[in-house]
């Protein structure tokens, strides 16, 4: 961070909200509260007036979705930092506000030393998360490059067999007897299965067969 302190734009549609926030910024004197807004198109609007470092922005308000509110003022060219400041922890929220371009996501139950700290983050030109969502995040991340089923992943017919196999629990060994291969080749086909399926072990993979055997009933 520069001496010159971040100018902040607060957008958030609870009163009580803002004022705490902006009573908690005024601690530290790295921060600079320039404007407040009440709705998403209030913001929208002081965004461009003002044009603050950093914007923090509810996600659920009454006029404008978080995300929609984001999206415009990306899409109007703002240089400002918009980190969400919001109290939904679902995946859904957070991959949707990153994909839209938010520069940090961040829960309102957070300690205060806590968010002064990500927004220091956040100046400084890193991403913040709060702490419990980054294995959220990674899940997520993990999940979308993992295939819908086993004709998208391109299994053989012997490693939808094995696959069927340790999911119901059996050891390289009973599947190796069980199909009357050698146990180093079970070995080599669960090598290829899960590269395939982008997974790091058996668990995972009887994980995944399981929630795919149940979506094709």
């Amino acid at each position: 961070m520069t001496d010159t302190p971040q100018r902040l734009l607060i957008i958030d549609d609870h009163p009580l909200f803002r004022r705490g926030v902006m009573q908690l910024i005024r601690e530290v004197p790295e921060f600079e509260v320039v404007g407040e807004a009440s709705s998403g198109q209030e913001g929208i609007e002081l965004a461009q007036q003002l044009v603050p470092d950093m914007i923090l922005l509810d996600l659920n308000m009454k006029d404008m979705g978080g995300v929609e509110v984001l999206k415009v003022i990306k899409a109007s060219g703002s240089d400002a930092r918009v980190v969400m400041l919001t109290v939904s922890d679902a995946e859904a929220d957070l991959v949707a506000c990153l994909r839209a371009g938010a520069d940090g996501y961040l829960l309102k139950e957070m300690e205060p030393e806590d968010l002064l700290a990500k927004l220091q983050e956040a100046a400084a030109g890193r991403m913040p998360l709060s702490e419990r969502l980054t294995a959220l995040l990674a899940h997520s991340l993990r999940a979308e490059t993992q295939p819908r089923d086993p004709d998208a992943a391109g299994l053989t017919e012997q490693e939808r067999r094995i696959l069927e196999l340790i999911a119901a629990g059996k050891s390289n060994k009973l599947i190796a007897r069980e199909l009357d291969i050698a146990e180093g080749t079970v070995k080599v086909h669960v090598k290829h299965l899960l590269r395939k399926l982008n997974l790091r072990s058996r668990v995972e993979a009887a994980v995944w067969a399981i929630e795919h055997r149940s979506d094709r009933r």
